[in-house]
């Protein structure tokens, strides 16, 4: 059963721990924006939705703080465009 989803500001990136891994995404912060550059998910954990997970807490914390969102990860813009509950983020 994984973790919840939280913040790692020291190393700008959000984190999901789950069966002794952790799945990370990554983020540069500006005034008011976030931008997610890179989605990590260790092979041990591929194809269990961990990934979507991990966004979608990561996307849940960005509208909790007002942020708006850059999806410059390939798989942030993939998860966004395929979940329009979190359209009212994109810049």
């Amino acid at each position: 059963m994984p973790d919840t989803v939280r913040n790692n500001p020291a190393l700008n990136r959000f984190e999901l721990d789950v069966d002794g891994h952790t799945a990370a995404a990554y983020y540069q912060l500006s005034p008011g924006v976030i931008t997610f550059t890179h989605t990590e998910v260790p092979a041990e954990l591929s194809g269990r939705g961990i990934g979507s997970e991990l966004v979608r807490g990561a996307l849940e914390a960005a509208r909790a703080q007002r942020l708006k969102v850059v999806p410059k990860c390939p798989f942030v813009a993939a998860y966004m465009a395929k979940h329009a509950e979190f359209n009212d983020l994109l810049l």
